[in-house]
C-alpha cells in the first residue's frame, strides 16, 4: 500500500483528466505517481451468424495509425455497461446484439491509468444503427474467426483491448468446441 499525502489536478480535459499524487510508500520513501484519470468503458467481440468477428478500422492519432479493432467506447453517466455495449455498437458497426454476455474485465493500464474495461461477448445482430459525431471514419470489417490468431500473432491486431478480447473469446469457443 502507498499512503496519498497529497494529490493536485495538473489537466481537465474531455476524456481524461491528469493528476499528480505525492505518495508515501511501505519503506517511509516519498515519491510521486502521475495518475491519468479515465472513466471506465465496455470493449465488446461481435459475433455473426457465419462466425465472422466484426471488427473496427480506425484511425488513431496517438499512434499515428490505422487500427484494427474490437468495438468499444466511454460507458456514460448512469448507464450500465450491458447498455453501453448496445449503444456503442449501434454507433460503431450500424446493429444492436440479441444476446450479450460478459466475458470478464480488465484494467487498461493499471501502472498510471484507472480505466477498467468491461468484456463482453455480442452475438444474435439485428441491423439498428444509430449516429454519433466521432463514428462517421470508422470502418467495419468482417473477419472469419479462424483467422484471429495470425492476425494477432503478425501484428494486424495490435491493441491490448482487441488483443485480450478475442483471446478470451476464442478459449471459451474452443473450449466450447471440446465439449459438443
Amino acid at each position: 500500500m502507498e499512503d496519498t499525502l497529497s494529490s493536485q489536478l495538473i489537466y481537465d480535459g474531455r476524456a481524461v483528466k491528469l493528476r499528480v499524487d505525492s505518495v508515501r510508500l511501505s519503506n517511509g520513501r516519498e515519491t510521486t505517481r502521475e495518475i491519468v484519470e479515465h472513466s471506465d468503458c465496455v470493449a465488446v467481440v461481435v459475433i455473426d451468424e457465419n462466425d465472422n468477428t466484426l471488427l473496427v478500422k480506425q484511425f488513431r492519432k496517438p499512434v499515428e495509425n490505422e487500427l484494427l479493432e474490437i468495438p468499444a467506447g466511454g460507458i456514460d453517466p448512469g448507464e450500465e455497461p450491458e447498455e453501453a455495449v448496445k449503444r456503442e455498437l449501434r454507433e460503431e458497426i450500424g446493429h444492436m446484439p440479441r444476446k450479450v454476455q460478459s466475458l470478464g474485465g480488465f484494467y487498461s493500464a493499471p501502472g498510471y491509468c484507472t480505466e477498467y474495461l468491461y468484456l463482453y461477448l455480442a452475438t444474435g445482430l439485428v441491423l439498428s444503427p444509430l449516429i454519433a459525431e466521432d463514428t462517421e471514419a470508422i470502418n467495419v470489417v468482417r473477419v472469419p474467426i479462424e483467422e484471429i490468431p495470425e492476425l494477432i500473432a503478425s501484428g494486424r491486431i495490435c491493441d491490448a483491448k482487441s488483443i485480450a478480447g478475442l483471446l478470451a473469446y476464442l478459449n471459451r469457443f474452443r473450449e466450447k468446441q471440446k465439449t459438443d
